[in-house]
């Protein structure tokens, strides 16, 4: 129950009582934006573990590798352990906007009333990319992790539609 986590950020076995951020750890944009929100805390309320290992499918096998995939996830602690909230996506830098006093410049926009679609709309078109901003990383050409992201932008020329390498990634 080792979670992976990216140049030695603080993860859920070192602090259990923090918020747990799930990210794509085979993304450099996502490595990147993890890195941000470890400088943002400082505090460590927040641990980080990569939607690749295996402590996420044991404590959260509720969120599917594709929810993973297709957005950020933020699982707050409670005192029992885990909370049942999950906050994906623009909802989970919101409530980072909250947790996180750095981030409080980005509290008055992010809730502004009836703002989190247009937040999600936008968060979407960035994650769908991410591979494409940062550059493939070495790690994800392999299993092409990175063609699914990809495939999305362009017709794939197999046929296929994608859900073989989902699965094969299971």
């Amino acid at each position: 129950m080792n979670p992976t986590t990216f140049a030695n950020l603080p993860n859920p076995i070192q602090f259990p009582d923090s918020d747990v951020v799930i990210y794509d750890g085979d993304c450099k944009f996502c490595q990147a934006q993890v890195k941000r929100l470890y400088w943002f805390d400082q505090k460590n309320r927040l641990s980080f573990v990569s939607l690749h290992s295996d402590f996420v499918r044991e404590q959260f096998p509720d969120l599917t590798y594709e929810q993973l995939m297709s957005q950020m996830y933020i699982i707050p602690a409670s005192d029992s352990g885990y909370s049942d909230k999950r906050y994906g996506g623009a909802a989970a830098i919101r409530y980072l906007s909250r947790r996180l006093p750095k981030l409080w410049l980005a509290f008055i926009p992010m809730h502004i009333p009836f703002s989190l679609p247009i937040w999600q709309w936008m968060y979407n078109r960035i994650a769908e990319r991410r591979y494409r901003i940062a550059g493939k990383s070495e790690s994800c050409d392999p299993d092409g992790s990175c063609d699914l992201h990809f495939s999305k932008l362009k017709p794939n020329s197999s046929g296929s539609d994608g859900s073989k390498r989902l699965e094969k990634q299971l």
